[in-house]
């Protein structure tokens, strides 16, 4: 029974885990390099599966080998771009690239580039990845465009539909006429993507609200913006909307008040939970805002969202809110910081009772 994998990890110890975990990884890394590269024959002999009744390599993944749809893509293409550059497959089975990184840059791989590209891609992650691809092929900046788009209606119920149509390719499901209007479906998450070193794309959906708010604009920025470009009008918005949050999360001013001097007697006197503003200014520059938390291992947290104004000697242990003392923590390191000092019972009593970070 599988199941008992399951029990089995529960029962590891945390250093255990992670060394098991770790030998897994890497073990899935070989497994899916070796795959590649029989992958990478395969494609070679196309009379081998054709033989065995398979139309494409494609199908052959899916069918015979039961791998999802982007699974056998990403696959396909690393094995292509291995059987032109075999050095991919060490880097593969090092970690130092993914399957998706490959399939990404494959296609732009040259004799002549590849051993620089490859290179510079070691390690990146998929953003950077995109963004090495948009040096390598820059494009065109996209025009501003606003347009209506269809309207979104509901599929029918499975008993109006019509009957199913199959398609010409034997690789390829069994697809339906969709229903006239043709069934709008919304994409699953905005776009922000490298076109060009230095040129990102941005794609999103706005409501009838937000698109009169960006008539309206358009319309006062006229003289400004002649054209309306929403490109502009949006890096506008953009900057003050920074200027506000700047304000309001970390108190920026332009003409900062004066701080006022200390009076007598009161040095000693028990200092607020409270973290200045300048000093969240001061700290959120100094940690780039970025989690500070760096591991024994030297690995420094990569997260951005949900970032805490972390006491490094907590406030119940009469740690001042200075710069030095005042570090920034994503949520989860927050947590885990007050819990080996509190424990974890005492970090939960303090959470129910609203206490504030670390």
């Amino acid at each position: 029974m599988k199941t008992n994998i399951l029990a089995t990890a529960a029962r590891l110890s945390d250093r255990d885990l992670l060394a098991r975990l770790d030998v897994l990884a890497g073990r899935e890394r070989e497994a899916s390099v070796e795959l590649v590269a029989h992958l990478a024959a395969l494609d070679s002999r196309p009379a081998v599966y054709a033989a065995q009744g398979y139309g494409s390599l494609f199908s052959y993944c899916t069918q015979a080998l039961r791998l999802s749809e982007d699974a056998a893509c990403n696959r396909i293409e690393a094995a292509r771009a291995c059987r032109r550059f075999p050095v991919i497959l060490d880097l593969l089975a090092a970690g130092a690239m993914t399957l998706t990184s490959v399939r990404l840059l494959g296609r732009h791989l040259t004799p002549e580039n590849h051993q620089a590209v490859l290179a510079k891609a070691s390690g990146q992650n998929r953003r950077q990845i995109e963004g090495l691809v948009a040096e390598l092929a820059p494009q065109p900046d996209v025009p501003s465009t606003v347009r209506k788009l269809p309207t979104f209606t509901a599929m029918p119920p499975p008993s109006a539909a019509p009957a199913p149509v199959a398609t010409s390719m034997p690789s390829e499901p069994t697809r339906a006429i969709a229903p006239s209007p043709a069934a709008f479906v919304p994409p699953s998450r905005p776009i922000v993507r490298a076109t060009a070193p230095e040129r990102y794309r941005v794609q999103f959906t706005i409501g009838p609200e937000t698109h009169e708010r960006l008539r309206c604009v358009q319309a006062l920025l006229r003289r400004e913006i002649p054209d309306g470009d929403p490109g502009a009008i949006f890096d506008r918005a953009l900057t003050l909307l920074l200027e506000k949050l700047e304000k309001t999360k970390l108190g920026a001013a332009t003409r900062p008040r004066p701080k006022p001097p200390i009076r007598p007697r009161t040095d000693k006197a028990v200092a607020s939970r409270a973290v200045p503003r300048m000093v969240k200014r001061t700290a959120w520059r100094r940690d780039a805002g970025q989690c500070a938390l760096v591991s024994p291992t030297g690995r420094r947290c990569s997260e951005r969202a949900f970032l805490e104004f972390h006491h490094v000697q907590p406030h119940a242990k009469q740690g001042p809110a200075t710069v030095p003392n005042i570090s920034l923590r994503c949520w989860r390191h927050n947590q885990y910081e007050a819990e080996l000092i509190f424990g974890p019972h005492r970090q939960e009593a303090k959470e129910k009772r609203g206490g504030g970070d670390g």
